[in-house]
């Protein structure tokens, strides 16, 4: 395990999950139909993230952390190997929207799996905001299980929320990108 000596911004991309105790991480993700659960456990004060693609998978690669049943699975083992009880993990759902009309709504399909898979496994599902046609950034606090949810579009955060200007070159420096 990684100790942590100051504040730490920790991105979780597709496929994979993160799990803290330490009161200055904070983990945040972009989803569109994909599916983001935090869960956290508010007496140990310990979190994680979780960010699926697709419900299951099939065949030699359904065991991919991308499927929302590994990806659910290896989120709560993480948690209870770190501290964390079963019976007071709290989860908070994201993501799920329809990123486009023409093609099979997976964001629904993602969404309803991880209600029924919650449900099932008696974790209490504290807030949402799954659905629609916008994609979200989720920022979270794993320690207290504090959210903050942006919608994006085009580029452009809603709810007067504006991303960091980028940093303009200096002339004789070398933009990465």
């Amino acid at each position: 395990m990684t100790v942590i000596t100051e504040a730490k911004l920790v991105y979780v991309v597709q496929g994979t999950y993160y799990v803290s105790a330490h009161p200055e991480v904070t983990m945040s993700t972009v989803l569109g139909s994909c599916i983001s659960v935090c869960l956290f456990d508010p007496v140990a004060a310990i979190g994680g993230m979780n960010h699926f693609l697709l419900p299951a998978g099939r065949g030699t690669e359904s065991g991919h952390i991308r499927f929302g049943v590994n990806a659910m699975e290896k989120l709560i083992n993480e948690l209870l190997k770190s501290g964390a009880s079963k019976a007071r993990l709290q989860a908070k759902l994201f993501g799920g929207a329809r990123m486009s009309a023409t093609l099979t709504d997976i964001g629904r399909q993602n969404a309803a799996f991880a209600h029924s898979f919650l449900s099932n496994e008696g974790i209490p599902n504290a807030s949402e905001s799954v659905g629609g046609t916008l994609a979200r950034r989720v920022i979270f606090r794993p320690t207290t299980g504090q959210v903050k949810l942006l919608f994006v579009q085009n580029d452009e955060v809603e709810l007067n929320e504006l991303p960091p200007p980028r940093p303009q070159p200096q002339p004789g420096s070398v933009v990465m990108f």
